[in-house]
């Protein structure tokens, strides 16, 4: 599983930090300072969580097949 991050997007609310500074960490000026990372086995629900956390939705999180299973994904 990955988590990529639209660290553009990204407006400062530390939410994903507060599940896990370690995995979402922030900059100085309190926004993401990562654009994504591997989970590593035994991870996947903290990063679950954090992508979750997020308000904005700009974290994605990438399945094993290339799936994106968050945010929800809009239907035509």
């Amino acid at each position: 599983m990955k988590i990529r991050i639209d660290r553009s997007a990204c407006v400062g609310n530390a939410r994903c930090a507060a599940v896990s500074e370690a995995m979402f960490p922030l900059d100085e000026d309190g926004y993401i300072a990562t654009d994504g990372f591997e989970v590593a086995p035994g991870a996947e629900k903290t990063a679950r969580n954090g992508a979750r956390a997020c308000p904005e939705r700009i974290i994605y999180v990438e399945e094993d097949d290339g799936t994106i299973s968050w945010p929800p994904q809009k239907r035509a």
